[in-house]
């Protein structure tokens, strides 16, 4: 179809020309004629401006003098469709089809008509059948158009097998081969994927993008040295793919690998736009390297870009924390809040940096309302018992972890506190039976009970019930 601009830098004639000619004809003044592409061009005219109604008077006017044009009806249908008024517009294309049987634009049309009649099934059995009648390029745009409306009927399965038929007539078709990589995870066909880029591979060593959807597929099965083989591949033969280097330095983290995941990030960095998720994957090396410095410099250039994402001021702050930098982690950390006030994890970020500090008060504040954010968790329960414990508040240790099993549920960690705190209170007899909960709930988190005071395990029957507790687990 045409619009405006080319019409108005046709080679034979002005189109204000065309449309003072059709005015007369519409009104029947003079003898002017126009041929069938001047009609068409006044029809197109009339409905890329919104005017519906001028552009099906245009295709009635122009009908009288070329009733079998194809062409036209075509036209008249896609009005009618853009009008919704799909019954007349599926009666165009049947009348349509008397004259052009094969006709591209008027088979997707007659689909997206049965799609937006939400008849997704007949829409698919009509592709399916017009896929047979056509060929090549044709026959591939048809059948994507089939897989997009598999997708939209949920048929997924479909969706991944249409995409691998296109690829068997294209095997360079960039569309089918983008979409199948995301088709073989979602169906969870990572092993099909395999066998198929394996093959497209080999038949053509070149062929960037599969090399690109092989090492995706491997990635997916958790075959990550063979991934950042198939992604070296694909950079070899397209050194600015960058969504390969991303996936290989994601390979390469998922090993451990952080020196060469620091890599290819750097190289993404020089042939990409800089993004938050780079400069983010970045900090993350360097902090697994314990460079946490340089892992501040990097989530810093993330922040930057992405001043409202919260999630990478805390980053900065564990890096603090990291090197018992309390009140710098304090700032970080307040920050991230200060983006997302409902984060629970936030404020027990905060409260462990203020008990570091002793400023033990404030951070049993910022604990209960942790505990107010997340009522539910047990996470959040355990900081404010912990908290209260080593603020020496024993007789509250015993009220909170009642509460907090009344919303958790029993929980051998909150028993270790709660046995904890009835030593401090000089309850001895009443703490060695909620250690043995605790040991029989979480029999593997003893630590918890032994960190808050080594001293004990100097108690006879403490240490006896503990020893006793570890042999049954070895056994």
């Amino acid at each position: 179809m045409f619009d405006d601009d080319d019409i108005n830098e046709d080679g034979w004639g002005a189109f204000d020309e065309v449309l003072r000619r059709y005015e007369q004809l519409r009104k029947g003044e003079g003898a002017t004629m126009l041929d069938e592409e001047e009609f068409e061009r006044v029809i197109e005219h009339y409905f890329q401006n919104s005017n519906e109604e001028q552009a099906l008077a245009a295709c009635d006017i122009a009908r009288t003098y070329y009733p079998f044009s194809a062409s036209i009806l075509l036209l008249r249908a896609e009005i009618l469709t853009q009008a919704q008024k799909y019954g007349q517009a599926l009666r165009a294309l049947d009348e349509m089809e008397q004259y052009d049987m094969k006709n591209l634009d008027a088979v997707l049309l007659r689909a997206d008509i049965l799609m937006s009649q939400f008849r997704h099934e007949q829409a698919a059995q009509w592709l399916e059948q017009q896929a047979e009648e056509f060929g090549g390029k044709d026959k591939v745009e048809l059948l994507l158009e089939l897989s997009d409306v598999y997708d939209e009927n949920e048929d997924f399965d479909e969706v991944y097998d249409t995409l691998k038929k296109i690829i068997a007539i294209d095997r360079r078709n960039e569309e089918a081969l983008q979409k199948i990589c995301f088709w073989a995870e979602f169906t969870g066909r990572l092993e099909e994927s395999v066998a198929l880029h394996t093959q497209l591979t080999d038949d053509d060593p070149f062929n960037a993008l599969a090399w690109f959807n092989l090492g995706a597929a491997y990635q997916g099965l958790k075959h990550y040295e063979k991934s950042i083989d198939a992604y070296e591949y694909c950079v070899a033969i397209d050194e600015k793919f960058e969504f390969a280097y991303r996936n290989m330095a994601d390979a390469f983290m998922r090993l451990k690998q952080y020196e060469k995941a620091l890599e290819v990030l750097e190289k993404h960095i020089e042939i990409a736009r800089p993004e938050d998720v780079i400069f983010e994957a970045m900090g993350y090396c360097w902090e697994k390297r314990k460079d946490y410095s340089r892992a501040r410099q990097y989530y810093r250039q993330a922040s930057q870009l992405s001043p409202q994402d919260d999630s990478i001021f805390f980053k900065i702050g564990e890096t603090y924390t990291r090197e018992k930098q309390w009140e710098k982690a304090i700032k970080a950390f307040s920050v991230a809040l200060h983006l997302d006030k409902d984060n629970a994890a936030y404020c027990m970020a905060i409260g462990n940096c203020l008990m570091e500090l002793n400023v033990k008060s404030e951070a049993l504040v910022c604990y209960l309302n942790a505990v107010r954010l997340k009522p539910d968790s047990k996470s959040t329960w355990i900081s404010l018992v912990r908290g209260l414990y080593l603020a020496g508040y024993h007789d509250e240790v015993l009220v909170q972890v009642q509460v907090a099993m009344e919303h958790c549920g029993e929980k051998g960690d909150l028993y270790y506190f709660y046995a904890a705190s009835l030593l401090e209170l000089g309850k001895a007899k009443e703490a060695l039976l909620q250690l043995e909960k605790a040991l029989t709930l979480a029999p593997g988190k003893v630590k918890l009970f032994t960190d808050l005071n080594p001293e004990y395990l100097m108690r006879t029957q403490v240490s006896e019930l503990i020893t006793r507790y570890k042999k049954t687990k070895r056994k």
